[in-house]
């Protein structure tokens, strides 16, 4: 029976690496894929057309972009009719609304495709993002992949910084950006840099 599962990390653990060698593994072995990716994180831009998703150790792939009016069942069913796939990845997870991961749900449970969502868990102050929660509960495997703080321990916190490398603990919850605007900590650091700029 396919499933819905959701691997999750802090950011710079490497979600989309595991993400595009998934894909890898199923093309070299014939199987098709359709991947998935958030319409409003153009990042992968400087790469040129159809990189839709790339790595930091320099892989990428072309994708699907999903926003939040896209409907996922249907598209995925569409594509299904033209070529069988054998999996659907999906890029930036946390950015789906918790419709899109009920759609996702019913791709695995009625359609019998795998899918795997790759996303962050929690935004700079914390909170968990919409498409995470509801992958949280409603996935039916749950991954941590680890990234890791300054200090060695595991990082779980995505630390929001400003362009003289403050932390910045107010704004919109949503702002594309890599290691210029955010830092993978520890609780522990993520705590004591929100107390000391408190502070400050």
């Amino acid at each position: 029976m396919a499933k819905l599962y959701f691997y999750y990390a802090s950011m710079n653990a490497g979600k989309s690496t595991n993400l595009l060698q998934a894909d890898f593994n199923y093309r070299e072995r014939g199987m098709a894929t359709m991947l998935w990716t958030a319409a409003l994180d153009d990042r992968p831009a400087h790469l040129g057309e159809g990189f839709a998703i790339s790595s930091r150790v320099g892989l990428h792939a072309d994708a699907h972009r999903f926003t939040a009016e896209t409907d996922l069942w249907q598209a995925v069913n569409a594509e299904q009719v033209r070529h069988p796939l054998a999996c659907v990845l999906v890029d930036e997870a946390q950015f789906l609304t918790r419709a899109q991961v009920w759609q996702l749900a019913d791709i695995a449970d009625r359609a019998g495709i795998p899918v795997l969502c790759y996303g962050l868990r929690t935004d700079f102050r914390g909170e968990l993002f919409a498409g995470s929660a509801a992958l949280l509960g409603l996935a039916d495997s749950l991954v941590e992949l680890k990234a890791v703080c300054h200090c060695g321990r595991k990082a779980t916190m995505n630390l929001r910084v400003d362009a003289d490398g403050s932390p910045v603990y107010e704004g919109a919850q949503t702002e594309i950006g890599g290691n210029e605007r955010y830092l993978s900590l520890c609780r522990a650091h993520f705590s004591a840099a929100l107390r000391a700029d408190a502070r400050s």
